[in-house]
């Protein structure tokens, strides 16, 4: 898919998004994605040590703001809203693509998950999602889409996904609920499910390359997803061609969701 073939159908659209890491990102395929169909865009790093990473992405895409933006510390994301408010003063689109969990804590298994790593892990990969809705639904005035990224594990066991199974079961929960509570504002939100995918988020995983080689073997569509079809998905929910769809998980698997 080029420019020339897609029609511009976001220009003027104002989109959020939070969660590139790298080249590799979701978040990025998302951001490209948004961008080939004339959106507008806000792109956040985590901190120092990535922007090096992430700059020449948003330099790329060019993003209108470019921002520092780590969840766990106070503040830094009402100071994003602050800027997002000053320089625009309107969201279309939110993209939350962000998770976490101590490596300790994601690598032992949910029964020896401590208490302290779960809570960092719902903060971070749920609840900051619930923050974020909080901060865009003032500035959704003409309605709106927020897209957070979930797994499979969410709904079946996953070996070694451990911690961030339920976790992103409460995420999926926590968009249904949003999206009741949203949807007179017209505002849509998305639970995304894409298959597996090699991001830097996943190298933490145990036996990761194992779930990829199964994803494969048993996708009816016969090959892994990319990036860009998860950007695409969201591209397309965010349009108006979208507008009736909301709080359904959306998964972007190649059909694993529904082998036995």
């Amino acid at each position: 898919m080029t420019a020339e073939t897609t029609r511009p159908i976001l220009a003027g659209k104002k989109a959020l998004v939070v969660g590139i890491a790298n080249d590799s990102s979701i978040a990025y395929g998302c951001a490209k994605a948004f961008k080939e169909l004339g959106a507008d865009l806000a792109v956040t790093y985590l901190n120092e040590k990535a922007r090096p990473y992430v700059e020449p992405l948003a330099t790329e895409l060019g993003a209108d703001i470019f921002m520092p933006l780590d969840v766990s510390q106070p503040g830094q994301l009402e100071t994003v809203f602050e800027q997002i408010t000053k320089q625009w003063n309107h969201l279309d689109i939110l993209v939350h693509s962000i998770a976490f969990a101590p490596k300790e804590d994601l690598q032992g298994g949910l029964l020896n998950c401590s208490a302290e790593g779960f809570a960092k892990a719902m903060d971070i990969s749920c609840h900051s999602f619930v923050r974020m809705a909080k901060l865009s639904a003032p500035l959704m005035k003409e309605g709106g889409a927020m897209f957070a990224m979930s797994y499979h594990g969410a709904n079946e066991v996953a070996p070694n996904y451990n911690v961030m199974g339920p976790v992103k079961a409460a995420l999926e929960a926590s968009c249904r609920y949003l999206a009741y509570e949203l949807g007179p504002q017209g505002i849509r939100v998305h639970p995304i499910s894409p298959g597996p995918l090699k991001t830097r988020a996943a190298s933490g995983l145990k036996d990761f390359d194992l779930l990829l080689n199964e994803a494969a073997q048993r996708a009816p569509l016969g090959e892994l997803v990319d990036i860009m079809d998860v950007g695409y998905t969201c591209a397309f929910l965010a349009t108006p061609y979208a507008k009736r769809l909301t709080g359904g998980t959306m998964y972007v698997d190649g059909g694993v969701n529904i082998m036995a």
